[in-house]
């Protein structure tokens, strides 16, 4: 199984998965260099390293759903893939039958209520062809594990949080953390005893529970270092390594400076021209076989706007409720934010926190009440799964719609800030990797002067250093913040001062203890 989590892409396999001199591109920027490595079940990976490193395109590679820029992947037997963002396929269908796809149940299912309808059928021959093609889709089913099978993807998706009533809601109505379930769901159902894990992941409690290999994918010398070792022994390992890189760049470099020194004094002899010739090849030798690394990677410089003035309360709402068809989400919820003001949301999976930002954003609509903007409100909304974003585009167009009054020069400048250099501006934001797009989506909050900011878990696909940047960010912004999230160190660094609770819409001053139901959450 393969995790993108990131906060969480995960490839879950009962099959052998070899790479063999797989290299990795993205355009002319080399995101791995060829190298050979094997998966097998019973392996529980962690693959880490810095946003942006490649490692959602190589387990998608590993999944078998891209191409290496060369080499090859073979995969023995079935390889099951959670991708970061869960917003694929069918959105429309229940999320029971997303789980029984696994196994092609749902289709079977399907076709056999088609079979009884046309066996109600006055025409004879109709309603025989229908009852023969019943029985063998009934057979199929049996096959397939049949009624006990439901009930055991009942008891999976459970087991995972998901209540029977979300299990027939379509995947459209539920939260990105109750799909992400559906989807953990449909793997689990897959089914079998011995199976490997690859897990991406920034979260290095769950590395330390669940990894006994790291694959860290360097970024700067676009390489892949192996370590047969659990999370804690891995770090202290890594940094014994760069430790002994450092030391053999420092070496490397003094002997080719002692080379090119002694060169530069033979090279006006005659007699020597050549000696020092020989000594300036070797010299450039010794320096190209220096592998660069242990270096400090590059941070963003996540902020957040400076806010402009606004009057006492920009932003209010009255009377807030929403369903989805018969599932309702929160009803009457009632929530004014002064400026300056810190509220966070709290409840648990599907009890509507993203759907209120939304709400409160104005990008989807409320079944009764209003939500009001006060004097010089200006909002800026961050959305947990970036739909704020058109894929279509470019990074640096994405930027120059968010900043239509900025120079090009000034765009790219702001970009550079948060780590697109270069080509970089011009990818397609459909292919950047999670913690890319997060970048992004925050660096258009940047030129939007936002006095009030809807923010949906900012710190998820974030590598630490990126998601340090953004906690001092939050600390220091001076406007109204809003903020949904799972993760405690923002809620401390945002130091909140009341605390909504969805989905009864109770509002209270924040306390400590409230930081144990972020967990729950």
């Amino acid at each position: 199984m393969i995790l993108d989590l990131s906060t969480v892409a995960c490839i879950r396999f009962y099959s052998l998965i070899t790479a063999r001199e797989v290299e990795i591109r993205l355009g002319a920027r080399l995101l791995l260099a060829p190298c050979s490595f094997t998966v097998n079940p019973g392996d529980r990976i962690g693959l880490v390293g810095r946003n942006g490193a490649g490692k959602t395109t190589l387990t998608k590679i590993l999944a078998g759903d891209g191409l290496p820029s060369s080499g090859e992947v073979t995969r023995s037997g079935h390889v099951g893939y959670l991708p970061q963002d869960p917003r694929t396929g069918d959105l429309h269908v229940l999320a029971k039958d997303r789980i029984l796809s696994a196994r092609g149940l749902d289709q079977i299912i399907a076709d056999l209520r088609m079979a009884e309808e046309r066996m109600a059928s006055p025409d004879k021959e109709i309603a025989e062809k229908a009852g023969r093609r019943w029985t063998a889709l009934d057979e199929a089913f049996h096959r397939e594990g049949g009624y006990s099978a439901e009930s055991e993807a009942g008891s999976i998706a459970l087991s995972l949080g998901l209540a029977p009533k979300v299990l027939d809601q379509p995947l459209e109505t539920l939260s990105g953390g109750q799909r992400r379930r559906v989807e953990l769901a449909r793997i689990l159902f897959q089914g079998s005893s011995t199976c490997g894990l690859i897990v991406i992941s920034h979260d290095a409690a769950l590395l330390d529970r669940c990894a006994n290999k790291i694959f860290y994918l360097d970024a700067n010398r676009s390489t892949i270092d192996i370590y047969n070792l659990g999370w804690t022994a891995y770090l202290q390992q890594r940094e014994i390594d760069e430790r002994r890189r450092k030391r053999e760049q420092a070496n490397a470099e003094k002997q080719a400076g002692a080379l090119k020194a002694q060169a530069d004094r033979m090279r006006y002899k005659a007699t020597k021209a050549r000696a020092a010739q020989s000594m300036d090849k070797r010299a450039a030798r010794i320096l190209d076989s220096i592998v660069e690394g242990g270096g400090r990677e590059k941070v963003a410089r996540i902020r957040f706007p400076d806010p402009v003035p606004c009057g006492k309360t920009p932003l209010m709402a009255h009377g807030l409720s929403k369903s989805y068809g018969s599932s309702e989400i929160f009803t009457d919820v009632d929530l004014a934010i002064d400026r300056g003001s810190r509220v966070v949301i709290l409840g648990l999976n599907g009890a509507g926190k993203t759907t209120l930002l939304r709400l409160l954003s104005g990008i989807e609509a409320g079944d009764t009440g209003r939500v009001e903007l006060g004097h010089g409100a200006r909002l800026g909304y961050y959305a947990q799964e970036h739909e704020t974003l058109d894929v279509t585009r470019t990074v640096l167009e994405n930027m120059q719609s968010a900043s239509p009054d900025l120079a090009e020069s000034q765009v790219r400048s702001l970009l550079g800030s948060f780590l697109f250099i270069g080509d970089d501006v011009f990818k397609p934001a459909g292919v950047l990797s999670g913690g890319e797009k997060t970048r992004l989506a925050l660096a258009c909050l940047v030129v939007s002067g936002a006095n009030v900011l809807l923010l949906d878990e900012p710190t998820n696909n974030l590598d630490p250093a990126s998601r340090a940047e953004i906690l001092e960010a939050l600390g220091r912004y001076e406007g109204a913040v809003v903020l949904v999230t799972h993760d405690d160190g923002a809620v401390e660094a945002l130091n909140p001062e009341r605390v909504l609770l969805l989905p009864d819409g109770v509002e209270d001053l924040w306390r400590p203890d409230y930081l144990d139901l972020i967990a729950l959450a």
